[in-house]
């Protein structure tokens, strides 16, 4: 049964006029009789009753009318779904993400997207890097927010930010008092680290900088999160380096401080499936972006956003190794 067929009945039927009917379809009277009379044969059914000055519904045609008229309404609504779900703004997304992110620019992400594209269902999930990768292999997850580098060559990646780290330090630490902290003059204290475990990126970084710099580093106390170092720290356990967007978890009894030497970047990476062209996830990605540059204007000299993000083929990418 073909639409064109069913909205020239629709049509007449609203009209019952071939004149008017054939007026508001743009077309002439004989070929929209040829098109209701091989409705009718399809059907095996007469629509209309027609005498040479009137047109009129029979009881059949009365009752295929509403349907008739839902399903050209179904069509326009499945076109109109089709062309959203291309502009990436119905569908679903897993996302996968570390805890950290889920008090810092994850929040900024997810109150842009859903903004933007709220018809599109999220399925977040926050999991450890290494989990990350197994749930992409698994294919439970289209997107994530982790640390680089990614090793897998199935993913792409794009670094989308830049933090410096900063000093946390137990509320009336001695050197809570100074605006900048030097790392020399940590050498003497207890520090909470992150820990050397595969996928994890911290642990190194801390350390070499550290190094750098002739400190090295007493390890306190270990925690994998970022949440459970600074606990740690308010407890008075160490102090600790941590990304300066830490800052923004708000726990009490614990200071920030930013370092008088320049310090390793601490980046932030959207990863998906190498050739994904889905529309949803290049949405997601621009918003990733957008996100990290909001939050970057907000944190100040703290962080930087890091490249911008195009809809299908996002320039800036940290190639798999």
């Amino acid at each position: 049964m073909e639409l064109r067929r069913l909205r020239h009945f629709v049509v007449l039927a609203e009209e019952l006029h071939y004149g008017r009917a054939a007026e508001r379809l743009s077309m002439t009277q004989p070929p929209l009789s040829l098109s209701i009379q091989a409705l009718e044969d399809e059907l095996g059914v007469k629509l209309f009753e027609r005498t040479r000055r009137s047109v009129a519904l029979t009881h059949a045609g009365q009752t295929f009318l509403a349907e008739a008229r839902a399903i050209l309404e179904r069509a326009a609504n499945a076109v109109e779904l089709a062309r959203a779900a291309d502009r990436g703004e119905v569908g679903r997304l897993a996302v996968g993400f570390m805890a950290s992110s889920a008090y810092t620019l994850l929040p900024w992400v997810l109150k842009d997207f859903r903004a933007r594209f709220p018809e599109v269902r999220l399925d977040l999930r926050e999991l450890t890097l290494p989990q990350q990768a197994e749930a992409f292999r698994r294919g439970e997850i289209d997107v994530s927010l982790l640390r680089p580098p990614v090793t897998d060559p199935n993913l792409q990646s794009e670094i989308v930010l830049d933090e410096s780290l900063i000093v946390a330090l137990p509320a009336g630490h001695r050197l809570a008092g100074q605006q900048r902290i030097s790392i020399k003059s940590l050498a003497d204290e207890d520090f909470v680290m992150f820990p050397r475990w595969q996928g994890l990126v911290l642990h190194d970084l801390i350390v070499r900088f550290c190094l750098s710099h002739g400190v090295t580093p007493r390890i306190a106390q270990e925690a994998s999160q970022t949440h459970a170092v600074l606990g740690l720290v308010s407890a008075g356990i160490g102090i600790a380096l941590v990304p300066a967007s830490s800052a923004r978890m708000g726990l009490v009894n614990v200071v920030y401080r930013r370092l008088r030497e320049r310090t390793p970047p601490v980046q932030t990476a959207v990863a998906w499936r190498r050739g994904d062209r889905s529309p949803v996830v290049a949405a997601f990605l621009k918003t990733v972006h957008h996100g990290a540059r909001l939050m970057a204007a907000a944190q100040g000299e703290g962080a930087k956003a890091a490249g911008s993000a195009a809809t299908r083929a996002p320039r800036r990418r940290t190639a798999a190794r």
